[in-house]
């Protein structure tokens, strides 16, 4: 088979701004992937990651390497073993997968062996703020039944209550994205059960968090920065309760499915959850939420504007993506 293979760096304006404890930004870099063959396309989307490693140049770098066994037709199973987990994998995994779909006629739910995905309602993220931000911003978001809270560290118990009084009603899950220290967690978690929280993502940095094997939780707490592909899985076991599957730490949508069975083995809850990015990279992770516990696909409701066409969505429901569009 003979295939064309491009690769293209794109810049995303956020609606206004995001910020988690490791900085603020007001736009993404996406790097675009787009296979063609016999008159059909395929294409994948990924964010680079700087918390990761990972730049624009490096990946496109990286997908260059592999320029002459794609435009050959190298297959899926062979991309496992030639590139390691991350963003630059993803978009190209996810390529294939819709390259396939598209030359076969056969969809990608299909062709991976899932059931026909149905609509699902995903997380809407508030961003980190002061206590007074992030209480208007719920405020103004009363129609989501799900929040997820950004927090920093100093002063998180003063944004929870705050969001608590802006949206009484919602379900609210936080993360904490590595900020905070044992003390954090002691003195917060108490707190938070009483105002209702339901999940507390990564509250610990990464190779930091064995602490956690033995401390209480009342609350259910998700390995997202700790949590990457299988190999990961084992050294998560008796310190988490869930963890939270990427595409973009996963290396893509054949990985994500192989760890999301592994994780469920070991009694693992699942959250799937997404970079800000477009439509596209959300696509195939409709895909792999299907019956999980937390869908955080909100990327494109972040985003001032969204690629065209784009995935269907009402307030906070998700429609399977359109052929279209992906799969």
């Amino acid at each position: 088979m003979s295939r064309s293979f491009a690769i293209r760096a794109e810049t995303w304006p956020v609606k206004g701004r995001f910020a988690i404890s490791r900085g603020t930004t007001t736009a993404v870099d996406l790097v675009l992937v787009e296979l063609g063959a016999d008159g059909h396309r395929g294409r994948g989307e990924c964010r680079p990651y700087r918390r990761y490693g990972e730049t624009v140049d490096g990946v496109i770098a990286a997908l260059e390497t592999l320029r002459g066994p794609v435009e050959q037709g190298l297959e899926r199973s062979e991309l496992q073993e030639l590139m390691p987990a991350g963003a630059a994998r993803n978009a190209l995994d996810c390529a294939l997968w819709d390259m396939a779909a598209k030359a076969s006629g056969t969809p990608v739910w299909t062709l991976a062996g899932l059931a026909e995905p149905t609509a699902l309602a995903t997380a809407y993220t508030l961003s980190l703020d002061t206590p007074e931000s992030m209480r208007v911003a719920a405020e103004q978001n009363t129609d989501k039944p799900l929040l997820k809270l950004k927090l920093g560290g100093s002063g998180d118990l003063e944004r929870v209550r705050a969001v608590r009084s802006g949206a009484p009603d919602a379900r609210i899950i936080v993360d904490a994205n590595e900020a905070w220290t044992l003390d954090d967690y002691k003195n917060l978690v108490p707190e938070l059960v009483k105002l209702g929280v339901m999940m507390i993502e990564q509250p610990f940095p990464e190779g930091q968090d064995d602490v956690l094997a033995a401390l209480l939780r009342p609350i259910p707490v998700c390995a997202d920065e700790s949590c990457h592909d299988r190999a990961s899985l084992p050294g998560l076991v008796g310190k988490y309760d869930m963890v939270n599957l990427k595409l973009d730490k996963t290396g893509g949508l054949t990985e994500a499915l192989a760890v999301r069975r592994a994780a469920e083995a070991l009694g693992f809850g699942i959250m799937v959850g997404c970079m800000v990015a477009t439509s596209l990279a959300m696509a195939p992770a409709v895909l792999l939420a299907q019956g999980a516990q937390v869908a955080d696909l909100d990327g494109p409701l972040l985003l001032a504007q969204d690629r065209s066409p784009g995935l269907v969505i009402d307030t906070v429901v998700i429609e399977p993506p359109s052929t279209d569009l992906w799969g």
